[in-house]
């Protein structure tokens, strides 16, 4: 089946991949235009030092951005795909998740979060819940399928998927300066964890949920009117670290092997009568 009769067989509307990069300026101008809107001034070494400045600050921007991409799902007519995906992978890639899962638990500053008070707290894994859902449906709902139904291989759906990701986080460049272009790169890097996440989970509510616990992780030493370092947090970059190491050197056995590779014979194809 060639390009265009793949083209043919797609349900909901096309889109290219220029739009997407469109819809993406659009999706990062709504945080950043929203932010300025009802953000305060915190004045603090901390992000987030009060309840009034995460919702103002985060939830709010973050939440109508969810508005927009969910609407944009809605107007393709892709929720059917962005839900589910269907690219088999090997069973060792099942410890991508589970030890992202892990490290988000263990990580956890749970002394500094039981300082803080319920309100606080609530609104930060509300936080977590919303940037899970917004960038997931952005990037590893809509992105990763734009890539897909352009005919582009696997690895270049999780290279460029991975990549805008990336650069997407650029645009924190205006709260956090030069930082932001190194968080860039690692983010990169947790991108293409994410879409492994979805290719093991076959649905989109994995990542969601992984990339949910691992942003609510690194926040936790963050909030409240006096952030404190915690060494929980060497173990998330020691993942980090680990993870593009072991993909890095297994990353042509992330797909199951063909029958043509592990010299099954295939079964013939039945003819019609």
């Amino acid at each position: 089946m060639d390009a265009a009769e793949a083209e043919k067989k797609q349900v909901g509307r096309t889109f290219r991949w220029p739009w997407f990069l469109v819809a993406v300026i659009v999706y990062l101008g709504i945080i950043q235009g929203v932010g300025q809107l009802t953000g305060v001034d915190t004045s603090s070494d901390s992000q987030f030092p009060t309840t009034e400045s995460l919702v103002r600050n985060a939830l709010i921007p973050i939440g109508i951005s969810i508005v927009f991409v969910a609407a944009l799902v809605t107007w393709l007519g892709w929720w059917g795909e962005v839900l589910r995906y269907r690219a088999p992978v090997r069973r060792w890639v099942r410890w991508v998740p589970i030890s992202m899962l892990l490290a988000a638990l263990v990580g956890m500053n749970y002394g500094h979060l039981g300082d803080q008070s319920a309100s606080l707290v609530g609104c930060l894994l509300l936080l977590g819940l919303f940037v899970g859902v917004g960038e997931e449906l952005m990037f590893r709902g809509i992105g990763v399928h734009v890539f897909k139904r352009a005919g582009f291989s696997e690895g270049k759906v999780a290279l460029w998927s991975s990549v805008i990701f990336g650069l997407a986080h650029v645009s924190n460049a205006i709260g956090q300066g030069a930082q932001a272009i190194i968080q860039a790169l690692v983010v990169c890097t947790s991108g293409y964890f994410f879409y492994l996440c979805l290719r093991v989970g076959g649905v989109i509510l994995l990542p969601m949920l992984v990339h949910g616990l691992w942003d609510t992780s690194l926040f936790s030493s963050m909030i409240g009117t006096e952030p404190v370092a915690y060494p929980g947090l060497v173990l998330i970059i020691v993942l980090q670290v680990a993870l593009i190491i072991v993909l890095a050197r297994r990353r042509r056995r992330i797909a199951p092997a063909s029958p043509q590779s592990t010299g099954r014979p295939t079964l013939p194809t039945p003819q019609s009568p």
